[in-house]
């Protein structure tokens, strides 16, 4: 018996890095819009409460996640506008575009653990509600959004991870420009021969010059 050796078909071979390429594409827009969506919104939620004593009572405190650190909100930005220039550049530039996506991701991730047992924000506002530099906040108590926000700088840092990982097989904005980033240049028309009638109607559909005249002044 011979032996039969199966060959893999080219097409196959070609078609699995396009699927595994547009997979990856999608989710990496997906975890990156969806991250920054999520921080952004955690950051405008309360974190913590308390109560700062006044005149002899409590008075209730609460901080925002934006009182307590500004860092999600601004790297979430960032990871959006790094999102966006992944497609806009390509090679080493898209590297480093998709190495700060995934830092941003992770400042996010770590800026908001740190603030989920912050208290600092609520004893300036203590401070403040009893007129003494002194005061700090009692019955303080985080909420879960902060854990929130860590969860939306992982989507980021999954996002800039895919780019790093499948980033060479992305599309980039466009595919009318060479590497180099000038423009194709175009195919020069080949002669018409005058005798050929043909060929006169042919270069007249596309638009040239059959007589390879210029066109004279004041005339289109």
């Amino acid at each position: 018996m011979e032996d039969v050796t199966a060959v893999p078909h080219p097409r196959s071979d070609a078609a699995a890095p396009s699927r595994s390429g547009r997979r990856s594409l999608a989710l990496a827009l997906l975890f990156g819009a969806l991250g920054a969506a999520v921080a952004l919104l955690a950051t405008r939620q309360q974190w913590a409460q308390g109560t700062a004593t006044v005149a002899g009572g409590a008075f209730p405190l609460t901080a925002r996640g934006s009182d307590v650190t500004g860092v999600p909100a601004a790297l979430a930005v960032v990871g959006l506008a790094a999102l966006v220039a992944v497609f806009a550049v390509r090679r080493a530039g898209r590297v480093l575009v998709a190495a700060l996506l995934a830092l941003s991701g992770a400042g996010i991730a770590a800026a908001a653990l740190i603030g989920a047992a912050d208290r600092a924000a609520l004893d300036d506002k203590a401070a403040q509600a009893a007129g003494d530099t002194s005061a700090t906040v009692g019955a303080l108590s985080h909420t879960a959004w902060p854990y929130v926000a860590a969860a939306g700088g992982l989507l980021i840092l999954l996002a800039g991870l895919l780019a790093l990982r499948y980033g060479r097989q992305w599309p980039g904005m466009s595919g009318r420009y060479e590497r180099g980033g000038a423009p194709r240049p175009r195919r020069s028309a080949r002669p018409t021969d005058p005798e050929r009638p043909e060929e006169l109607w042919k270069a007249l559909d596309r638009g040239e010059d059959p007589t390879g005249t210029d066109p004279a002044p004041g005339r289109p």
